[in-house]
């Protein structure tokens, strides 16, 4: 029997505009100059008309540029932490301001539980703020500053549409896109950080195949760059994009828009939600509505 298709709310816009922030990381004297370089990027998206803006995964480390001297990683990430709620105010802030979605990269926070997580809080034009923890930590991030991974991943109702979140190592791991696309995602937003090309090729091919078997689309937005005076975080690539599935109704290499390497720049992209709809519906091929989860299951019983 096949897989049901993920139930489409019928409120959705038949397009949407989302734009992704290839960030340039250098020093800044303090926390307002971090928020003036940050307002900057969201003025200008909604001047564009975007719908939705994505920093990428870990950007805030910037603010350690700001300390008289580098930190190790164990107090660098606690002092981090510190600025949780100045972070989370400028993003809720700029959310309402400018009218638009904002996907905060990711910063990691002492939840009130005592764990340390790398967390993406999402700012939406209602006023509210989502937080989603990052679920797979990989071993430079336990190794240098002993993060936890999450284990909740939900869904965020927006008026442009539902959407979800995948941070970085989160989408080499298909179970996490098909978790969320079950729940009715049409876009998938990956803030990500990688101080190598074949880390970012991680991120970028995995994000493809995503794309591809859940017909949803991913948008991936990373850093470029050098910020001195802070430690684990040296040196950074990134190719930030807009990823479609491969079918007549996108473009033939679903790619919808792909940013230089290694420039700080501003990426957009608009995204047909109808044809997402359709493709999902009577596609060159339905991967979603073709699924067989009666014979994987078979494969997984003892």
């Amino acid at each position: 029997m096949a897989a049901p298709l993920p139930a489409i709310p019928g409120a959705v816009p038949a397009r949407i505009r989302v734009a992704a922030v290839q960030y340039g990381q250098r020093r800044v004297a303090g926390f307002d100059g971090f928020a003036a370089q940050v307002e900057e990027f969201v003025r200008v998206a909604a001047d564009y008309g975007a719908d939705f803006i994505v920093f990428p995964e870990l950007f805030t480390l910037q603010l350690l540029s700001a300390e008289s001297s580098m930190l190790d990683p164990a107090a660098a990430i606690e002092r981090l932490s510190r600025h949780t709620p100045d972070v989370t105010a400028l993003l809720v802030r700029l959310a309402d301001q400018y009218r638009i979605h904002v996907v905060g990269g990711t910063h990691p926070t002492r939840t009130p539980e005592g764990d340390l997580r790398n967390i993406c809080y999402v700012a939406t034009r209602d006023g509210a703020l989502h937080r989603r923890d990052k679920l797979h930590i990989t071993p430079s991030e336990q190794a240098s500053w002993a993060v936890e991974g999450g284990d909740a991943a939900g869904v965020i109702e927006t008026d442009a549409g539902p959407v979800g979140v995948m941070v970085c190592y989160d989408s080499e791991f298909p179970e996490l896109g098909r978790h969320l696309v079950d729940q009715g995602a049409l876009v998938l937003f990956v803030p990500y950080c990688t101080d190598l090309r074949s880390g970012h090729l991680r991120v970028s091919l995995s994000c493809r195949a995503r794309a591809v078997e859940n017909q949803v689309y991913l948008v991936a937005a990373g850093n470029v760059g050098h910020c001195p005076n802070v430690a684990n975080f040296d040196i950074q690539y990134a190719q930030s994009a807009v990823y479609t599935p491969c079918d007549v109704m996108f473009p033939p290499e679903g790619i919808a828009a792909e940013a230089a390497p290694q420039v700080e720049q501003l990426l957009f992209a608009d995204l047909d939600l109808a044809a997402l709809r359709e493709a999902r519906r009577s596609g060159t091929v339905k991967n979603l509505q073709d699924r067989r989860p009666e014979l994987y299951a078979r494969w997984r019983a003892p």
